[in-house]
């Protein structure tokens, strides 16, 4: 889906409209939220989760953390509901065997760097990732689910978008109201730069939380090789502009764009159609690596992927939270 304008402005007679079904939405998500755990591993879990539907970079700060616990020796999985996949799991990802359309894209992206399993009951997830030998959980999402003890909760906010209006969904972008969900977070990761002052929001609602600020940034390589070359681009991610905004960064010359919805396939028609208009107009067609996780292996041969990781503004306050959940888990 694309979010609806009105969620980004801070008054409307729409969003007005829709406060009593907000509010609805917004005890529905707090009666699920206060559920018993289902599961309590006997390992630490850190969740990576948000309060706003759409995206806000959790996939890549979940890369992240599986490189920083490798590097300290710590065996991650990572546990997905697999959202867009038709398999329910418990189950673990194969790059060699599953499809975006059985996993769900981002579990099938996050799989090429640790291990990842899906399960619509995360808890059944969880307990086939710890008989598999896993140190500690990472949490894909899942900030609302109650289904496992979280130790480390890390709430990523966009810093373009922010909280939008602050309204619960349909009203706004929000799946529970920003007090309620501060109250379970541990840290925010504000995703780029804060322009709608997140750090100021949680320091007025939470000021005993830390705002960590961090940014994607294209992988090193793909800078030379899009740098002054004619771009088409498309994405079908949470806010595809802000892919089209880094290849400008790279110094691609972007000559036109198409936008898809977030983790909508796109059919063998679609993406031939892409192509021509493409060669049509002598630009190379590019794409998320996110969306390229739903191409079939002959599809990712007519496009480039243009990978993202995380670059922290001060690294070591991250570090200083895991190493303190690994003091205690020890």
């Amino acid at each position: 889906m694309k979010a609806p304008g009105f969620w980004q402005q801070p008054a409307g007679t729409l969003a007005t409209l829709l406060t009593p079904l907000a509010a609805l939405y917004a005890a529905a998500t707090a009666r699920h939220v206060a559920r018993a755990t289902d599961f309590s591993p006997p390992v630490p879990v850190i969740c990576v989760g948000n309060l706003s539907a759409g995206g806000t970079g959790k996939t890549p700060v979940v890369q992240s953390l599986v490189a920083r616990l490798s590097a300290r020796g710590v065996a991650a999985h990572v546990v997905s509901r697999g959202y867009g996949g038709s398999l329910e799991g418990p189950l673990r990802v194969d790059p060699a065997r599953h499809g975006a359309g059985e996993v769900g894209d981002e579990p099938l992206l996050l799989a090429a760097s640790a291990p990842v399993w899906i399960g619509r009951d995360r808890a059944a997830a969880a307990r086939a990732a710890v008989e598999a030998g896993a140190g500690l959980i990472i949490l894909d999402d899942g900030f609302q689910n109650p289904g496992l003890r979280k130790d480390l909760s890390l709430v990523v906010v966009d810093g373009g978008a922010g909280f939008g209006n602050g309204r619960v969904i349909p009203a706004g972008p929000l799946r529970e109201p920003i007090d309620a969900g501060l109250a379970r977070a541990s840290a925010v990761v504000v995703m780029g730069a804060d322009e709608r002052h997140v750090a100021a929001s949680v320091e007025v609602i939470a000021p005993e939380i830390p705002v960590l600020g961090a940014s994607l940034q294209p992988v090193e390589a793909m800078r030379y090789a899009l740098a002054g070359r004619r771009v088409m681009a498309f994405a079908g991610i949470g806010r595809p502009e802000k892919f089209y905004a880094t290849l400008k960064a790279m110094g691609a010359e972007l000559v036109r764009v198409r936008s898809f919805g977030d983790h909508e396939p796109i059919a063998p028609q679609m993406l031939d159609r892409l192509v021509r208009e493409a060669q049509s107009l002598d630009a190379m067609l590019v794409t998320t690596t996110k969306d390229g996780a739903r191409l079939s292996a002959r599809q990712r041969l007519d496009v480039v992927e243009v990978g993202v990781e995380v670059s922290w503004a001060e690294p070591e306050r991250l570090d200083q939270l895991l190493d303190r959940l690994l003091a205690a888990a020890s």
